[in-house]
């Protein structure tokens, strides 16, 4: 992803400063770029066929205008630091800005053409877009972006005690859209219940996730579970709480939560669990090399009995925010080490083949303990068991 390199007349003025989010730059990166903005970047550094012009168009990534001048995109400081005068805001590029690279003796400089943006004539109406929707995106958005939101991951204890769907209207197991249903947190009967229940607040309507997909994930070194991975089937949102009631006879009566289920991507099922909503996070990365050596393996594939990743598609790392990975931590992977018998030796021994580097990905979600990458580059299938290191 490269830097959203920006509209630098924009971005400099207070106003526009403003009105867009304030994405983080280390020191570290501030000072690389501030380093290269004085000496320009090595030749041996540029891709072998870096552009001298480039018109950023809809569709480009961060990432990919990156690999279009460095050999390794991930440093993206130096393409930054080459036009550091003109660019305030290394987190916003836009379609229609023209980037200009410059060759002077054995370094490169990359500038903002001088030119405006092309003026393009409408029809006198209303017309709104807001600016930071139109930036060029970090990664491909549709890739990533369910698992911002649908995806999270819960540890063994969260997950046994989140309140399941118990019950649904004239007794059916499927549910839908605009169905009302009945979940519990507690468990046992009313003399004897355990866990915390299912409350409403009067004051603000509350909303839950409702999700089934709970797949343990486990560590390959050691087999240990790193925690749950759930994916959310449904929206629901919480009417009534959960309560204890005195019928007639003197008799305790359980009395479930009411919810209704307001969206759904699959049938809501009894038994399926709730949590509280994920907050939305951040889609704006910063490319870079982790600070401290993290190595660690593939955990899972995302998609249903997948043991194999391409291009662009999301792997599970046994490595989260607790090990230091953080989103925007480019790695490299590693093919798995392979047995091969030596049929030229007529022994015909076993031999170990080394692991060999298969390619480049990009963390964009982590959490305590596993964390989501997306593969940006192989040269080979990745598969689950296969290692990750420093790029």
């Amino acid at each position: 992803m490269l830097v959203r390199v920006l509209i630098a007349a924009a971005a400099a003025t207070a106003g526009a400063a403003g009105a867009f989010p304030n994405y983080p730059i280390t020191p570290e990166q501030r000072s690389t770029a501030e380093q290269v903005a004085q000496a320009g970047v090595p030749l041996a550094e540029l891709a072998p066929n870096a552009p001298q012009r480039y018109t950023v168009k809809r569709g480009d990534t961060l990432w990919a205008i990156s690999a279009l001048y460095l050999k390794r995109p991930w440093r993206w400081p130096e393409l930054w630091g080459m036009n550091l005068q003109q660019i305030r805001n290394p987190h916003l590029i836009y379609p229609g800005q023209v980037l200009v690279l410059t060759r002077v003796g054995d370094r490169a400089f990359l500038q903002l053409a001088d030119e405006e943006l092309p003026t393009v004539k409408l029809s006198p109406r209303v017309r709104s877009e807001p600016l930071a929707q139109t930036a060029i995106p970090p990664l491909p958005p549709g890739a990533i972006e369910p698992f911002l939101v649908d995806v999270t991951i819960v540890d063994a204890q969260r997950h046994e005690q989140a309140p399941r769907i118990v019950a649904g209207p004239e007794n059916r197991v499927l549910l839908a859209r605009g169905d009302r249903a009945y979940a519990r947190s507690q468990y046992g009967p009313a003399a004897a219940l355990s866990g915390d229940a299912l409350e409403a607040d009067a004051r603000q309507q509350q909303r839950l996730t409702i999700y089934r997909h709970a797949q343990p994930l486990r560590d390959p070194d050691t087999g240990e579970l790193l925690g749950y991975e759930t994916y959310a089937v449904g929206r629901a949102t919480l009417v009534r709480g959960e309560s204890v009631v005195e019928e007639r006879d003197g008799t305790a009566a359980l009395v479930p939560a009411t919810i209704d289920i307001v969206q759904t991507r699959e049938e809501v099922r009894i038994g399926d669990r709730l949590l509280q909503p994920t907050t939305e996070e951040s889609r704006t990365y910063v490319p870079h090399a982790p600070g401290t050596v993290l190595t660690g393996r593939i955990v899972k594939v995302h998609g249903d009995a997948v043991q194999m990743a391409g291009q662009n598609q999301i792997v599970v790392l046994n490595r989260g925010a607790a090990d230091g990975l953080q989103p925007g931590h480019v790695l490299a992977l590693f093919k798995g080490r392979t047995r091969v018998v030596d049929r030229t030796d007529e022994r015909q021994p076993d031999l170990l083949l080394p692991a060999e580097r298969n390619g480049v990905m990009m963390v964009f979600r982590t959490f305590e303990r596993v964390s989501y990458a997306l593969v940006l580059h192989i040269t080979d299938a990745v598969r689950v068991g296969d290692h990750f290191g420093n790029p």
